[in-house]
């Protein structure tokens, strides 16, 4: 008999493995509403949704292996990052979605939010107001007008699998939707800074570095007291932290 695998556990939902199907369980059900809908719409190859009852979605393993772990050294090669880059222009350039992802949210907002989480930092002493100060600087060339795209939102990369040298399958669609392309860019190379000419180059067009690391000091200061609140280290080596002080 296989044995259960929790992938992710916190408040919010839950990630098991078993054998070769993934059980989501969510208390937010249209973060699976999103995710179905999402998979179903991108030109990206994504897991098999095997059934649904709500509030468990059961999908099917992707083949292949994560392109990296954050806090890891990818062992991916340059021409898997590179698959990956225009894996999201084939995404970024599909017919746009109905509804805003995680990574199109209102900038007024946004830089609220922001401002509220370096406030928070400094005061109880969590990272040094330097460093958070010096992040909130970098962080304002996110704040700019940007042409919506069918974006994925979480990109992480441990999200997205590779087989060889190609693409497999991207997972974790529950934050789809339009938002700025260069969001999932940095999210993707978040901590892995040096594949992110390989990324780019499969794109194949023009972005922001600027912006791109604007992304990179901008999510990482928002996890941070999300992470430690739900059981995971944002100081870990390669992790949140030290994503913030490559920045100095």
């Amino acid at each position: 008999m296989d044995e259960v695998e929790v992938v992710v556990a916190h408040s919010e939902r839950a990630t098991l493995r078993v054998g070769d199907v993934f059980l989501k369980v969510d208390a937010d059900q249209a973060r699976i509403d999103v995710e179905v809908e999402a998979m179903a719409l991108v030109p990206v190859p994504t897991p098999e949704v095997l059934w649904r009852k709500p509030p468990v979605l059961a999908v099917a393993a992707v083949p292949g292996t994560a392109l990296g772990r954050l806090g890891e050294p990818s062992t991916a090669s340059p021409t898997a990052w590179a698959a990956a880059g225009a894996a999201m222009r084939k995404l970024h350039d599909a017919p746009l979605p109905s509804w805003a992802g995680r990574a199109g949210r209102d900038l007024d907002e946004l830089a609220a939010d922001l401002d509220g989480e370096c406030e928070w930092l400094v005061r109880n002493g969590v990272l040094p107001a330097g460093l958070v100060t010096r992040n909130r600087q970098v962080a304002e060339a996110a704040f700019r007008p940007w042409t919506p795209v069918f974006t994925h939102g979480d990109l992480q990369v441990s999200h997205v699998f590779v087989d060889g040298e190609e693409i497999s399958g991207i997972i974790d669609w529950s934050e789809a939707g339009q938002g700025d392309a260069l969001y999932d860019l940095a999210t993707l190379t978040l901590g892995h800074e040096e594949h992110l000419g390989n990324v780019v180059a499969g794109y194949g067009t023009d972005v922001d570095l600027d912006v791109i690391r604007a992304w990179w000091s901008l999510r990482s200061l928002l996890a941070v007291r999300w992470l430690a609140e739900h059981g995971f280290d944002p100081s870990a080596p390669g992790c949140e932290v030290d994503v913030l002080r490559s920045r100095m």
